[in-house]
């Protein structure tokens, strides 16, 4: 009788989730010790580090699933810690037995990467980036954000991250996650957030393969990097270490910023990534007065940049869409509420959702991608 009800023990563990590895707890080796005597379920759980900041919701989810079953009176729930040994094989584990690489760079990886690029800053391209992500994820895809804009990350603060850390395992760490999205950026790391970033072309590049290999992110279907403006070491890095890459130019209606995101589209173009398309930020708005249009950055940049680009690379490079301008994707941004979630029926959030659309039907062909199948 003893041995069944600890056999089914096992099983309702299994169906325990570590909730930032989201792998069944006896996978990753965290279940060290199973008793049961007298209508008491002894279980020893083995964290992967000292003060793991999810003990109680692991402590949680385990009396959760121990609960079905009838015979348990009473869970007696002890927590240690694993050793080095325990930590690697837990490392091992989450990188499929190898040696750590970059995921999104293997040839049967299925996750689409996609920098968000811009000629010059102050277009607004990093509020963009997170609320395509955080929309992205509300149409039901696993998303993660690369804040690799190392000079100037501002994602922390438009996903309400500020002053949080991973939890790291070693040398591995778990993006920390907001609204859905997996969140990774240089300020995580610093040892106060107001520190200045001074890296120089090869230690920027070293910085940001660390970024990519060291996290742990799990299975995503969308990975979109921040990239900083201009066509520096950052964007050439991003076309050297993960080749498919594709990049989606940012700029505002006014020409002359419409000329500077031309070239963020030409070193792609050098780089041989794909052009998945331009978005116009800051476009027209309604006077909330009268009702007119009202043109503050000037008009035409998204069409004139596409225009380019496509001249540039002999194909289609099509405007995705035109975000007008709206105070309350500044208030969202430095409240952390992406406007996609505050105010979703508005003329901006309703333009980032059509985007969205637009390249959820741009997906990579699978053809010439091993695919992992097993008979």
């Amino acid at each position: 009788m003893t041995q069944t009800i600890i056999e089914r023990i096992h099983a309702e563990l299994a169906t325990v989730s570590d909730p930032e590895l989201r792998r069944p707890l006896p996978d990753l080796g965290m279940i060290e010790s199973v008793a049961f005597n007298g209508g008491v379920a002894s279980i020893k759980v083995l964290l992967t580090i000292s003060g793991c900041p999810m003990r109680d919701r692991l402590k949680n989810d385990v009396e959760a699933a121990l609960a079905r079953i009838e015979e348990i009176a009473k869970v007696e729930l002890e927590f240690g810690v694993m050793n080095e040994e325990q930590r690697n094989n837990v490392k091992k584990l989450l990188h499929g037995g190898v040696e750590k690489f970059i995921p999104f760079a293997q040839p049967d990886s299925l996750t689409r990467v996609i920098g968000i690029a811009s000629g010059k800053g102050g277009v607004g391209k990093s509020s963009l980036t997170v609320n395509l992500a955080v929309a992205a994820a509300k149409r039901g895809l696993k998303v993660g954000i690369l804040d690799a804009d190392v000079y100037g990350h501002s994602v922390p603060r438009l996903m309400n991250l500020v002053g949080q850390r991973p939890t790291a395992i070693d040398q591995t760490f778990i993006p920390l996650e907001s609204n859905g999205v997996k969140v990774v950026s240089m300020e995580m790391f610093k040892p106060d957030r107001a520190d200045p970033v001074a890296y120089r072309g090869p230690l920027l590049h070293r910085v940001l393969e660390q970024l990519l290999s060291d996290a742990y992110w799990g299975d995503l279907d969308l990975l979109l990097l921040d990239l900083p403006p201009g066509t520096g070491d950052i964007a050439i890095s991003l076309g050297q270490l993960i080749p498919a890459s594709e990049i989606l130019v940012v700029t505002t209606p006014q020409i002359a910023a419409a000329e500077v995101a031309e070239r963020a589209g030409r070193i792609a173009h050098q780089l041989k990534q794909h052009i998945v398309g331009v978005v116009e930020n800051m476009s027209d708005i309604n006077c909330p007065k009268c009702g007119e249009s009202i043109s503050l950055f000037g008009s035409g940049g998204g069409a004139e940049t596409a225009r380019r680009l496509s001249t540039l690379v002999g194909a289609d490079v099509s405007l995705l869409g035109s975000v007008p301008f709206d105070p309350a994707l500044r208030v969202g941004g430095d409240d952390g509420q992406p406007i996609v979630l505050s105010a979703p029926e508005s003329h901006a959030a309703v333009a980032i959702y059509s985007i969205v659309d637009q390249l959820m039907k741009q997906r990579r062909s699978l053809v010439g991608v091993p695919l992992s199948l097993h008979t």
